[in-house]
């Protein structure tokens, strides 16, 4: 597989991050990893199928197609932590979030194919994700980005108890106004059967932080979503038909939210 991400251009302001879906490992990568690390348990399960409506919405959807054990693609290319201070895992991970070695011994990747993974793998996604930013913002006046995530429920290296089920990040309010967070939010309240938290444990990653700038015209906004509500968590992880259906209406909502909150702005 060469390409490294998909991109589907749409004719909103709105596009759609998916960075952590890809579950493809090159082979020179794949026969250097633990028979457990291939099971890929960290990936960001079946997401493109729960967003499978954001396109008709028209939105720009980019997803990855290689998995985050190649190379995080939510992580800043120098390395440098996302939570200073708390248990971070590495631009080319050399751990599972169940504190597990990826690699077998030996045979994790030194600085010289971590820069090599960069320039195939992490700057594609980036240049491709920043040209439709500007795409949008070219076209519209201003681009929405929705870097979509998920995690499983309960993962203690990163937080205590069970995951609050749709986390919303903002960078602590820096990379989307105010305003716009807070009817996202006020989506989610209305999700009965559902928690929600905005800018708690998980307040955006590097995508997040990098092109939100509001003051530019870009906002961004960032969802992690508790697996449990809709897939299993336990291998092979399948898609839970089930439980997805009662998501899926929810995550509508808050892309069309994004896009009212828009319409709504520019009639101030």
């Amino acid at each position: 597989m060469d390409d490294t991400f998909r991109l589907h251009r749409g004719t909103t302001p709105l596009l759609v991050s998916i960075p952590h879906c890809g579950v493809h490992l090159p082979g020179p990568i794949d026969k250097r990893l633990t028979p457990e690390a291939r099971r890929l348990a960290d990936t960001d399960w079946h997401l493109e199928r729960l967003y499978d409506f954001a396109q008709a919405m028209g939105a720009s959807v980019i997803a990855a197609t290689h998995s985050r054990y190649v190379i995080d693609l939510n992580r800043p290319p120098d390395g440098a932590a996302l939570y200073p201070g708390a248990d971070n895992t590495e631009l080319c991970p050399t751990t599972s979030f169940a504190r597990e070695p990826l690699y077998q011994p030996g045979d994790a990747p030194n600085p010289d194919e971590i820069e090599q993974r960069i320039e195939v793998y992490w700057r594609p996604y980036h240049e491709a994700l920043s040209g439709e930013i500007e795409r949008l913002r070219s076209l519209h006046g201003v681009a929405l980005l929705y870097d979509a995530h998920s995690i499983q429920s309960i993962v203690p290296r990163f937080f205590d108890g069970r995951l609050t089920d749709f986390n919303l990040g903002t960078a602590a309010g820096d990379s989307a106004e105010g305003a716009l967070a807070q009817r996202l939010l006020a989506v989610c309240q209305a999700a009965d059967g559902f928690s929600c938290v905005l800018n708690g444990r998980f307040t955006g990653g590097y995508i997040t932080r990098r092109y939100g700038k509001p003051a530019s015209d870009v906002h961004a906004v960032q969802l992690e979503l508790s697996q449990a509500t809709y897939m299993d968590e336990e291998p092979p992880f399948p898609y839970r038909s089930d439980l997805a259906d009662g998501v899926q209406p929810v995550l509508k909502r808050l892309l069309a939210e994004m896009l009212d909150w828009l319409e709504t702005a520019k009639s101030r």
